[in-house]
């Protein structure tokens, strides 16, 4: 019987929230875009580039600003961001991965980044080998908590829902695990609060990455 766990990427398995706010800001001012306060864009985390852009700027995300700012977005990110990557490694995780896949635990990653930037951002962290499977916001028609992203991950590595758990620091990851049949654990280190991890109705709610590995073993 085969078992995975999924995880998120910002903001579970590696700190980028923070860098992803000051990238959104150097692009509003590289643009000459009014500023918006860190709340805002820090409360779009989760969500596809595009959508997040059109819904911080309040246009429509078919707008050529929208495609401008997410390819700036991506330049910055990458020369900025990316080469901080390792020391953003939340504690404990690279451990608690070989944990899980010492545990005879498949590893996948479903996130709203583009593949390429999250396969970019896995490998500047050291992290890519440890997952079998990535799926980005690219490769789904419709994003978290949508479930078609938990879905292709099922499928590539032949899990079925009730054997695999979702890990993520979002309502929207734990959203999509409820659609998709799976568990799903909630991290508090993330971006979400307690209190909004909470309304989704997570099966676990977690503070530690440490906490992850329990709740997945008893889990599956």
């Amino acid at each position: 019987m085969s078992r995975c766990v999924i995880f998120d990427l910002d903001g579970t398995l590696i700190d980028t929230p923070h860098g992803i706010v000051t990238t959104f800001a150097a692009v509003f001012d590289r643009l000459e875009l009014p500023a918006v306060d860190y709340g805002t864009i820090r409360g779009t985390i989760g969500l596809p580039l595009p959508t997040a852009f059109a819904k911080v700027l309040g246009v429509a995300a078919d707008e050529p600003v929208v495609a401008t700012c997410v390819e700036l977005y991506r330049s910055t990110f990458r020369a900025t961001v990316l080469p901080k990557a390792p020391r953003l490694v939340f504690p404990g995780v690279a451990d608690g991965l070989d944990a899980l896949r010492q545990a005879g635990f498949l590893l996948a990653v479903a996130t709203s980044k583009f593949s390429a930037n999250a396969e970019a951002l896995l490998d500047a962290a050291g992290l890519r080998d440890a997952f079998s499977v990535v799926v980005g916001a690219d490769q789904v028609s419709k994003p978290k908590p949508d479930p078609e992203a938990g879905f292709l991950v099922l499928n590539a590595l032949g899990v079925s829902p009730a054997n695999a758990v979702m890990v993520g620091d979002t309502t929207h990851d734990v959203l999509m695990a409820h659609e998709a049949g799976m568990s799903s654990i909630g991290v508090t280190y993330g971006v979400h609060s307690t209190e909004q991890l909470l309304s989704a109705n997570p099966t676990w709610l977690v503070d530690s990455f440490a906490g992850v590995v329990a709740a997945a073993e008893e889990c599956c």
